[in-house]
């Protein structure tokens, strides 16, 4: 019986992991369908903008990926002393580049004086912000939701896009590591580092 995603995901034992998210019904990631002759090459860029956008928001590295006609092979690490080394208003601040936050983090992001009620539920917040800024589960949902939106509208159908949720592999040792490094992966660190 497969474990859940919590107990998959230990710090104690790794911070990488190798995810992969899988398209259904025959849909196209990208690449070009040999039966209608469609190209949709252009998604490869979607999933290569919203990676970079997600590894300069989360405490999450993106050490390499690839992205295949019909699935995404991502390596993460999280990065937990990079999260917990953020101020309040940095944390809020990552989580409205995603998120639409909600009015009271606005308020306070626009230097409005909060009372001491509103301050400790902020904090609240914040701390709620934090823990899903170093999430790989809300990573891959916020890499994942958007391109299947997307790729809904432009092929102009509903439902599911991806299969289920994505699968997650612990990678242990540095030869687990390497496998995940060779082929087709793409490293976008030069990207991020600017």
């Amino acid at each position: 019986m497969p474990k859940p995603r919590k107990a998959q995901i230990s710090l104690d034992a790794t911070p990488y992991y190798h995810c992969i998210s899988r398209c259904v019904r025959r849909s196209f990631l990208c690449g070009v369908d040999h039966y209608t002759g469609k190209s949709y090459e252009h998604r490869r860029q979607w999933v290569e903008d919203r990676l970079i956008l997600l590894a300069r928001t989360f405490a999450i590295d993106v050490c390499a990926f690839a992205v295949m006609s019909n699935h995404t092979h991502t390596v993460l690490r999280i990065n937990q002393t990079k999260a917990e080394s953020w101020s309040t208003r940095e944390v809020i601040e990552r989580w409205h580049g995603i998120y639409a936050g909600n009015a009271l983090s606005k308020r306070y992001l626009s230097g409005d004086t909060l009372l001491e009620f509103e301050q400790h539920h902020l904090n609240s917040l914040a701390k709620l912000w934090r823990a899903r800024l170093q999430d790989i589960s809300w990573f891959m949902r916020s890499l994942n939701e958007p391109i299947a939106r997307s790729a809904n509208q432009e092929d102009q159908c509903t439902g599911r896009f991806w299969e289920g949720r994505f699968k997650c592999q612990a990678l242990l040792d540095e030869q687990a590591l390497g496998v995940c490094r060779i082929g087709k992966t793409q490293t976008i660190l030069s990207h991020i580092a600017g």
